[in-house]
């Protein structure tokens, strides 16, 4: 062995010790015992966990800041993929506030408050005027059932290192300067497990580009939801309308915080009831524009 070869090896077996001796005096986390091998097959585990939720109805206290004031009530939402959504806030008094609704391309926002209908496309700056930040319809869905919306990317773009925070840090490369940052997290449960039998939490998305921080989401709360019931007809008539999807028990956040750094955009999410897969009646992505209130079209591109 060669006089560089050796130094290195002391080196390496200098920073193994010092990080042993670190952990032991309560520096940081150690990793699980087995570990990821790539960023892409952390991420790929927080896709197969999730990959019986065809999506999420939920009942959450919102909290809404934005250049326009501040907004807070109760939301009851529906996210379903590949991109429809839709969020009812009625204030603390319960009176509806306001209505969005988007099936992946007609976006339409009833705004009580303001006494307007706003119509258009199911941009991210569209639904940005309710959520705050710039998320297509997909990516929105995504992000309220706990996933990170992942950038274009290949292997050879992504990076995974275990901070002693007691996570993974992922890095995603995108297009156009568009870079990605994902915290997460290994199930306490899992941590003696195979890395390929790990159940993994999304603790943090953000995106930036060119060097400007577009958004970020922070998760929290994790645990377990069941898989929604399906829908009676009160009068017996109509036969029972069916989950939308399999059985599932996947771990979803009851915390969600959705904020642009730098700015008031911000909107926080609190769960209080959340169901997988729930049943879905005819026209719950569309909504008619009531009398009296005046109709705006609305294009942000």
């Amino acid at each position: 062995m060669g006089r560089t070869s050796l130094g290195l090896g002391v080196l390496a077996v200098g920073l193994l010790a010092v990080g042993s001796l670190a952990v032991l005096a309560g520096c940081g986390v150690p990793p699980p015992a087995s570990q990821f091998p790539s960023a892409d097959d952390a991420l790929g585990r927080m896709k197969e966990q999730l990959a019986c939720a065809r999506g999420v109805q939920a009942t959450a206290k919102v909290d809404v800041f934005s250049k326009q004031g501040r907004l807070k009530g109760e939301a009851f939402l529906f996210a379903i993929d590949p991109a429809r959504v839709r969020f009812d806030v009625v204030s603390p008094f319960g009176i509806t506030l306001l209505t969005l609704t988007s099936d992946g391309r007609r976006f339409e926002m009833l705004d009580l408050q303001q006494k307007q209908f706003l119509e258009g496309e199911a941009s991210a700056c569209n639904l940005a005027r309710m959520t705050q930040v710039p998320l297509e319809g997909h990516a929105l869905v995504a992000i309220l059932r706990g996933e990170a919306p992942l950038l274009t990317h290949t292997p050879a773009t992504t990076r995974i290192a275990w901070n002693t925070g007691g996570f993974y840090d992922v890095a995603i490369d995108g297009k156009h300067d568009a870079k990605q940052a994902i915290r997460l997290a290994v199930h306490p449960d899992d941590l003696q497990k195979p890395w390929a039998q790990q159940r993994v939490r999304v603790l943090s998305v953000g995106v930036e580009q060119r060097g400007t921080p577009l958004w970020q989401v922070d998760l929290d709360d994790h645990a377990p939801v069941k898989t929604a019931s399906p829908r009676e007809d009160p009068d017996g008539i109509d036969p029972p309308i069916p989950p939308i999807g399999p059985a599932c028990d996947a771990e979803a956040p009851r915390s969600v915080r959705m904020r642009v750094p730098h700015t008031s955009d911000d909107v926080m999410l609190d769960y209080t009831e959340i169901v997988w897969n729930p049943p879905l009646v005819e026209g719950t992505f569309d909504q008619p524009m009531p009398r009296g209130i005046r109709r705006v079209p609305v294009s942000c591109r």
